[in-house]
């Protein structure tokens, strides 16, 4: 909010602003005040991909569509764009801690790597690291992304010990979030590091295996949590939100089988929920799920 509302105002631009998401409030709104720039969330990518409603409202007017606080497919960045004819949709990446944007992708190449959340904006400083050892990680390596830059906060108000967990002596910023960098200086986010799901000690995001369960034809949405396995340690299972009635679980299972390694596989099991629980941010409520 801090970065789209003063942005836009600086800009001496007409901001139009939510109270909260409905789909009808929502595209009536795009229509109506012709809103070109879009700031969203991926459930709302999710949306305008998929929705059969997107096609009952003339969207033609949005050019440029940004999102955040979650990792976004690949996949799912381009059938949005090939629905809303939208040739600008990338992502954003930061925290508050951060004040709070560290990387974006450049417009102009928007189209290049849609997965990734771009490279970091001026005078950041941005390293992967090893969670256990501290050991800084190469290019492709994944650990948790840390930050430093004036950018970055000096603690939290009379909260001596939680700052020193998240910032170390010489400056860095531990995002608690796990990702990684390509040759070319551009980063990917898989997943926070407290939602990794550990398979036999092997480590399986959740994001990864919702992006590709929302590329499902019969998927509307989809959530992912690790659930206790006698045999494995921990499994992943899926929470669905059916598009058509006729899907199975076993369909599920076998269309992420084929798709992912082994340890990745829906062995936790597949459960259809009527909607997936999520903050107003857009964030899953994992919480939430290991409550049902």
């Amino acid at each position: 909010m801090v970065v789209v509302l003063f942005s836009s105002l600086y800009a001496g631009s007409k901001v139009v602003s939510l109270p909260r998401f409905e789909p009808e409030l929502f595209l009536n709104a795009i229509s109506k005040y012709k809103t070109d720039i879009v700031n969203i969330v991926p459930p709302l990518i999710i949306f305008l991909a998929k929705h059969p409603m997107v096609d009952d409202y003339d969207l033609s007017c949005i050019r440029q569509i940004t999102s955040g606080a979650a990792p976004l497919g690949g996949d799912l960045v381009e059938a949005a764009r090939a629905r809303l004819k939208c040739d600008v949709i990338r992502q954003a990446y930061g925290l508050t801690e951060t004040s709070p944007v560290t990387h974006m992708v450049p417009a102009s190449l928007s189209k290049e790597k849609p997965q990734s959340i771009g490279v970091p904006v001026k005078s950041t400083d941005v390293k992967v690291v090893d969670p256990e050892t501290n050991e800084t990680r190469s290019t492709g390596e994944e650990g948790e992304i840390w930050i430093r830059g004036p950018n970055v906060m000096k603690g939290y108000l009379n909260l001596p010990d939680a700052t020193r967990n998240c910032i170390t002596d010489d400056g860095w910023f531990r995002t608690g979030d796990i990702g990684h960098f390509d040759e070319d200086g551009w980063f990917y986010i898989t997943d926070r590091l407290k939602e990794l799901i550990k398979v036999k000690g092997l480590q399986v995001a959740p994001a990864e295996l919702e992006a590709l369960l929302v590329t499902h034809e019969k998927i509307a949405d989809a959530a992912v949590i690790g659930v206790a396995n006698e045999r494995l340690g921990e499994a992943p299972r899926a929470y669905v939100v059916k598009k058509n009635s006729s899907l199975r679980e076993r369909e599920v299972e076998e269309y992420v089988a084929g798709r992912v390694a082994k340890h990745k596989h829906l062995v936790g099991g597949v459960e259809f929920v009527d909607a997936i629980p999520k903050s107003a941010s857009g964030k899953i409520l994992r919480r939430l799920l290991k409550q049902i």
